[in-house]
């Protein structure tokens, strides 16, 4: 089977791995602390100002953030339903509405237009962006909705670890934003995730919320005397990473330069290989300034589900990400680029472990398919006429 997602991983990691178990400090410690460092640094974050968290997953980290925006007294979220179940639920468990937004049909992201018609009249109000499969959302016109007081913006750039728009990282525009490591993400910890926050106090309270609302660590790092002694608000939950975890992830951002030249020139290779397919859409081009991860591959078609259940029959694993919320929480919303997107879409391979010659396999079958098609409906035709 040619997998959709497939981790990168190898000796490095093994050796990494290895060095913590030699240790014999398998927690959250010194290479968690370097792992965000380095994350900091990779983004662009302000010298001198402690504004990244790591945690067990991008998820944990949209569920905290969603309660610490619900304590500032937000009641409202304006998402794309084209999203990650997680950040719905995020927004659920902190107990807030939800306002969902249409998206623009070929790029999947939301639009400045989108979001500031699905804006509710009250303040304050959440608004959680996605970029979707790596490609930035247009930065430019979504500030100038959401840069306003009472507006909190939160930026999941889950697919994005790599993406840039007009020389900053995605991440870097909000209030708050997240990244996932999970085991089919370009960087992989087998889970983890990373938050963002732009004032060091914001990520003060994130830190001790994700450590059980503790105020210092217990043992050799807390006080100087009676060390175990702490104060807890009482607020968080247990979610932090571990240096396992932390060893792993440091030896994939080393990589990471390395897989996105990979990803771009596969979907380079799809691009090249299907244009003439004049029955499916490909992913638009990456716009002037903007700088994709390459996360996802997709196109779009008019017999998607015909598409895929061939392509899977002949070994091949496709997927939809993502199923749209409205429909999950079964919510009727007047989202008709959403509604198109979700019947017409598919994401296919795209992960650095595919060779030229297994590009070349998923091509040829989504031509096959489209060979097949046609005579199919020129048949169909003839036994009409």
């Amino acid at each position: 089977m040619i997998n959709v997602f497939q981790p990168d991983i190898g000796q490095e990691e093994l050796e990494a791995v290895k060095r913590i178990f030699d240790s014999r400090w398998l927690g959250k410690g010194k290479i968690t602390a370097d792992l965000e460092a380095a994350w900091a640094q990779h983004i662009g974050a302000r010298a001198g100002q402690v504004m990244v968290v790591s945690a067990n997953s991008a998820t944990e980290g949209l569920f905290q953030i969603m309660r610490l925006l619900a304590d500032w007294g937000v009641r409202d979220v304006v998402m794309p339903s084209l999203n990650f179940i997680g950040a719905g639920n995020a927004a659920l468990d902190a107990g807030m509405k939800i306002h969902y937004c249409d998206i623009d049909r070929r790029t999947l992201n939301a639009r400045a237009e989108d979001i500031n018609k699905a804006m509710p009249e009250s303040r304050p109000v959440a608004v959680v962006l996605l970029h979707y499969g790596g490609l930035p959302c247009d930065m430019t016109d979504i500030l100038g909705v959401c840069d306003r007081p009472g507006v909190y913006l939160v930026e999941d750039a889950a697919c994005a670890p790599a993406s840039t728009y007009h020389g900053f990282a995605c991440g870097t525009f909000g209030h708050f934003a997240v990244w996932s490591f999970d085991a089919m993400k370009i960087i992989t910890m087998g889970d983890g995730g990373m938050i963002y926050c732009n004032t060091p106090e914001a990520a003060d309270r994130l830190r001790a919320r994700l450590y059980l609302g503790m105020d210092s660590a217990s043992g050799l790092s807390g006080a100087d005397n009676r060390w175990w002694e702490f104060a807890s608000d009482g607020l968080g939950r247990r979610s932090i990473m571990n240096d396992i975890a932390a060893a792993i992830g440091m030896a994939q951002l080393r990589k990471l330069a390395r897989f996105i030249t990979r990803r771009r020139e596969i979907h380079q290779m799809y691009n090249e290989r299907i244009a003439a397919e004049d029955w499916i859409t490909l992913p638009p081009d990456t716009p002037d300034g903007v700088e994709s991860s390459y996360y996802l591959y997709w196109i779009q078609a008019d017999d998607r589900d015909g598409l895929s259940r061939h392509l899977r029959d002949k070994g091949i694993y496709t997927t939809f990400r993502y199923w749209p919320l409205h429909r999950a929480y079964s919510i009727k919303a007047d989202l008709p680029n959403t509604e198109w997107v979700a019947e017409h879409t598919l994401n296919l391979p795209l992960h650095t472990g595919l060779t030229d010659a297994d590009v070349d396999t998923v091509c040829n079958q989504v031509i096959e398919f489209g060979r097949r098609r046609t005579e199919s409906r020129f048949h169909q035709s003839r036994a009409i006429a």
